[in-house]
Protein backbone atom coordinates (compact mmCIF):
# COMPACT_ATOMS: atom_id res chain seq x y z
CA UNK A 1 0.00 0.00 0.00
CA UNK A 2 2.38 2.65 0.92
CA UNK A 3 4.79 1.45 -2.10
CA UNK A 4 1.35 2.14 -4.40
CA UNK A 5 1.44 5.76 -2.57
CA UNK A 6 4.94 6.54 -3.46
CA UNK A 7 4.33 5.51 -6.79
CA UNK A 8 1.49 7.73 -6.96
CA UNK A 9 3.04 10.30 -5.62
CA UNK A 10 6.09 10.39 -8.21
CA UNK A 11 3.92 10.32 -10.80
CA UNK A 12 1.37 13.44 -10.01
CA UNK A 13 5.29 15.29 -9.57
CA UNK A 14 5.64 18.17 -12.03
CA UNK A 15 8.18 17.49 -14.72
CA UNK A 16 11.68 19.04 -14.36
CA UNK A 17 11.10 22.90 -16.04
CA UNK A 18 13.67 24.20 -18.08
CA UNK A 19 16.49 26.38 -16.57
CA UNK A 20 14.20 29.84 -17.83
CA UNK A 21 10.69 28.35 -16.93
CA UNK A 22 12.28 27.66 -13.32
CA UNK A 23 13.47 31.09 -13.05
CA UNK A 24 10.72 33.13 -14.27
CA UNK A 25 8.44 30.53 -11.68
CA UNK A 26 11.08 31.21 -9.02
CA UNK A 27 11.19 35.25 -9.68
CA UNK A 28 7.00 35.41 -9.50
CA UNK A 29 6.81 33.53 -6.46
CA UNK A 30 9.08 35.98 -4.98
CA UNK A 31 7.17 39.15 -5.68
CA UNK A 32 4.98 38.87 -2.85
CA UNK A 33 8.00 37.90 -0.62
CA UNK A 34 9.59 41.49 -1.29
CA UNK A 35 6.77 43.39 -0.98
CA UNK A 36 6.24 41.63 2.50
CA UNK A 37 10.19 41.52 3.53
CA UNK A 38 12.24 43.52 0.95
CA UNK A 39 15.71 42.71 1.11
CA UNK A 40 15.15 40.96 3.93
CA UNK A 41 13.34 37.82 2.57
CA UNK A 42 15.65 34.66 3.25
CA UNK A 43 16.52 31.79 0.31
CA UNK A 44 13.98 29.44 2.50
CA UNK A 45 10.81 31.45 2.29
CA UNK A 46 11.56 32.39 -1.81
CA UNK A 47 12.37 28.00 -1.67
CA UNK A 48 8.94 27.39 0.29
CA UNK A 49 6.86 30.08 -1.67
CA UNK A 50 8.35 28.58 -5.19
CA UNK A 51 8.09 25.00 -3.95
CA UNK A 52 11.42 23.98 -4.57
CA UNK A 53 14.44 23.00 -2.14
CA UNK A 54 16.82 25.81 -1.10
CA UNK A 55 19.41 24.59 -3.33
CA UNK A 56 17.38 24.71 -6.72
CA UNK A 57 17.26 28.09 -6.08
CA UNK A 58 21.36 28.31 -6.57
CA UNK A 59 21.55 26.15 -9.92
CA UNK A 60 19.25 28.98 -11.42
CA UNK A 61 20.80 32.14 -10.03
CA UNK A 62 24.04 32.96 -8.82
CA UNK A 63 22.73 34.60 -4.95
CA UNK A 64 19.62 36.07 -3.39
CA UNK A 65 20.54 39.04 -5.41
CA UNK A 66 19.81 38.41 -8.76
CA UNK A 67 16.93 36.48 -7.86
CA UNK A 68 15.58 39.57 -6.39
CA UNK A 69 16.78 41.73 -9.56
CA UNK A 70 14.90 39.17 -11.22
CA UNK A 71 11.75 39.38 -9.04
CA UNK A 72 11.81 42.61 -10.04
CA UNK A 73 12.49 42.38 -13.60
CA UNK A 74 9.21 40.12 -13.86
CA UNK A 75 6.95 42.29 -11.89
CA UNK A 76 7.64 45.38 -14.04
CA UNK A 77 7.26 43.82 -17.07
CA UNK A 78 4.43 45.74 -18.66
CA UNK A 79 2.84 42.80 -20.91
CA UNK A 80 0.72 40.90 -18.43
CA UNK A 81 -0.45 44.11 -17.44
CA UNK A 82 -1.31 44.91 -21.05
CA UNK A 83 -3.45 41.78 -21.17
CA UNK A 84 -4.94 41.85 -18.26
CA UNK A 85 -6.29 45.46 -19.99
CA UNK A 86 -6.74 44.00 -23.42
CA UNK A 87 -8.98 41.19 -21.21
CA UNK A 88 -11.78 43.87 -20.57
CA UNK A 89 -15.05 43.17 -22.82
CA UNK A 90 -15.24 46.53 -24.62
CA UNK A 91 -19.00 45.84 -24.98
CA UNK A 92 -19.41 46.88 -21.29
CA UNK A 93 -20.67 49.49 -20.45
CA UNK A 94 -18.51 53.08 -20.66
CA UNK A 95 -18.63 53.44 -16.40
CA UNK A 96 -17.89 49.89 -15.78
CA UNK A 97 -15.36 49.72 -18.43
CA UNK A 98 -13.86 52.70 -16.88
CA UNK A 99 -14.04 51.08 -13.64
CA UNK A 100 -12.14 47.88 -14.47
CA UNK A 101 -9.59 49.85 -15.91
CA UNK A 102 -9.06 52.12 -13.04
CA UNK A 103 -9.01 48.88 -10.62
CA UNK A 104 -6.24 47.62 -12.55
CA UNK A 105 -4.13 50.28 -13.11
CA UNK A 106 -4.21 51.08 -9.14
CA UNK A 107 -3.57 46.97 -8.62
CA UNK A 108 -0.22 47.98 -10.83
CA UNK A 109 0.54 50.82 -9.45
CA UNK A 110 0.07 49.79 -5.99
CA UNK A 111 2.10 46.96 -6.19
CA UNK A 112 4.78 49.13 -7.76
CA UNK A 113 4.62 51.60 -4.78
CA UNK A 114 5.02 48.55 -2.46
CA UNK A 115 8.32 46.73 -4.24
CA UNK A 116 9.95 49.59 -4.32
CA UNK A 117 9.33 51.31 -0.91
CA UNK A 118 9.99 47.67 0.31
CA UNK A 119 13.59 47.87 -1.25
CA UNK A 120 14.89 51.05 -0.57
CA UNK A 121 14.06 52.72 -3.72
CA UNK A 122 17.32 51.62 -5.58
CA UNK A 123 18.10 53.35 -8.94
CA UNK A 124 17.10 51.94 -12.24
CA UNK A 125 18.03 53.04 -15.56
CA UNK A 126 15.01 55.12 -17.08
CA UNK A 127 12.43 53.12 -19.24
CA UNK A 128 10.63 55.18 -21.73
CA UNK A 129 6.86 53.20 -22.39
CA UNK A 130 5.68 52.96 -25.70
CA UNK A 131 2.17 55.38 -25.70
CA UNK A 132 1.49 53.82 -28.71
CA UNK A 133 0.49 50.51 -27.20
CA UNK A 134 -1.73 51.97 -24.90
CA UNK A 135 -3.40 54.38 -26.90
CA UNK A 136 -4.25 51.30 -29.30
CA UNK A 137 -6.37 49.28 -25.90
CA UNK A 138 -7.77 52.39 -24.89
CA UNK A 139 -9.12 52.41 -28.50
CA UNK A 140 -10.31 49.28 -28.83
CA UNK A 141 -11.70 49.35 -25.74
CA UNK A 142 -13.51 52.72 -26.40
CA UNK A 143 -15.11 52.18 -29.73
CA UNK A 144 -18.39 51.57 -28.87
CA UNK A 145 -18.35 54.68 -27.32
CA UNK A 146 -16.73 57.09 -30.00
CA UNK A 147 -19.65 59.04 -30.82
CA UNK A 148 -20.31 59.81 -27.27
CA UNK A 149 -17.06 61.03 -26.61
CA UNK A 150 -15.78 64.39 -25.65
CA UNK A 151 -12.48 63.46 -25.61
CA UNK A 152 -9.52 61.69 -27.87
CA UNK A 153 -8.63 57.98 -26.19
CA UNK A 154 -5.11 59.56 -26.16
CA UNK A 155 -6.96 61.44 -22.74
CA UNK A 156 -8.73 59.08 -21.60
CA UNK A 157 -5.49 57.13 -21.29
CA UNK A 158 -4.22 60.53 -19.41
CA UNK A 159 -7.39 61.07 -16.97
CA UNK A 160 -7.59 57.01 -15.93
CA UNK A 161 -4.20 56.62 -15.46
CA UNK A 162 -4.00 60.21 -13.81
CA UNK A 163 -6.60 59.77 -11.23
CA UNK A 164 -5.45 55.48 -10.64
CA UNK A 165 -2.42 56.79 -9.65
CA UNK A 166 -2.62 59.16 -7.31
CA UNK A 167 -5.45 57.18 -5.67
CA UNK A 168 -2.87 54.69 -5.49
CA UNK A 169 -0.24 56.44 -3.38
CA UNK A 170 -0.48 54.76 0.01
CA UNK A 171 -1.01 58.62 1.80
CA UNK A 172 -3.42 60.08 -0.47
CA UNK A 173 -5.53 56.83 -1.85
CA UNK A 174 -6.68 56.09 1.91
CA UNK A 175 -7.41 59.76 2.85
CA UNK A 176 -9.78 60.33 -0.14
CA UNK A 177 -12.51 58.29 0.87
CA UNK A 178 -13.30 57.60 -3.29
CA UNK A 179 -13.27 54.20 -4.18
CA UNK A 180 -12.99 53.15 -8.01
CA UNK A 181 -16.63 53.32 -8.63
CA UNK A 182 -17.13 56.83 -7.37
CA UNK A 183 -13.74 57.53 -9.38
CA UNK A 184 -15.40 55.95 -12.84
CA UNK A 185 -18.29 57.79 -12.07
CA UNK A 186 -16.53 61.14 -12.15
CA UNK A 187 -14.25 60.40 -14.87
CA UNK A 188 -16.98 58.84 -17.81
CA UNK A 189 -19.54 62.38 -16.86
CA UNK A 190 -16.95 64.47 -17.08
CA UNK A 191 -16.06 62.80 -20.85
CA UNK A 192 -19.18 61.48 -21.96
CA UNK A 193 -21.53 63.83 -24.16
CA UNK A 194 -25.17 62.77 -22.72
CA UNK A 195 -25.59 64.37 -19.34
CA UNK A 196 -27.15 61.47 -17.46
CA UNK A 197 -25.49 61.27 -14.07
CA UNK A 198 -27.11 60.40 -10.77
CA UNK A 199 -27.10 63.67 -8.58
CA UNK A 200 -27.16 61.55 -5.69
CA UNK A 201 -23.77 60.15 -6.54
CA UNK A 202 -22.08 63.88 -6.65
CA UNK A 203 -21.71 64.18 -2.97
Amino acid sequence: MAQTERLKAKAARAKPLPVEERRAAIAKATVPLLIAHGRDVTTKQIAEASGVAEGTLFRVFADKTEIIDAAVEQFLDPEPFRDALRAIDPSLPLELKVRLLLDRFQDRFSGIFGVFASLGMQPRKPVVPDASVMIAIFDELLTPELERLRVAPIDVVGFVRLVAFSSAMPHLGASAHLDTARLAHLIVHGIARDETSDPTNER
